[in-house]
């Protein structure tokens, strides 16, 4: 595994954020979600798709507190421009399950 520097981890802005909307995204390779998530006002509502089918339903998602990279480029995933990367970590099955803080945290905060 290569080593970073701190200053190096610094450089990704990981924030807090709610999911506003998801949708289903039957047009996308792997089973996966669109989701909208909003970070509070100084970053605004940004998009994602995410590959989340397997734990979540579009019932679940509205409300739930996430973890996103905000600082990449936008990147079009198929038809659907994404300009977060929602993240999560695989589970015994390789599975994502989306990273949540574990208490009640406002939107826009940034990992540290």
């Amino acid at each position: 595994m290569a080593e970073i520097s701190f200053d190096d981890f610094m450089k990704v802005d990981i924030r807090v954020g709610v999911v506003t909307k998801a949708e289903p995204y039957p047009e996308a390779r792997k089973p996966a979600f669109k989701l909208w998530v909003d970070f509070g006002p100084e970053l605004g509502e940004r998009k994602s798709s995410a590959q989340i089918t397997k734990h979540y339903t579009i019932e679940d998602l509205p409300g739930k507190k996430v973890m996103a990279v905000v600082n990449f480029p936008p990147r079009q995933i198929g038809k659907f421009m994404s300009e977060v990367l929602v993240l999560g970590v695989p589970d015994e099955d390789n599975e994502v399950v989306l990273l949540t803080p574990d208490k009640d945290v406002p939107i826009g905060g940034r990992l540290y």
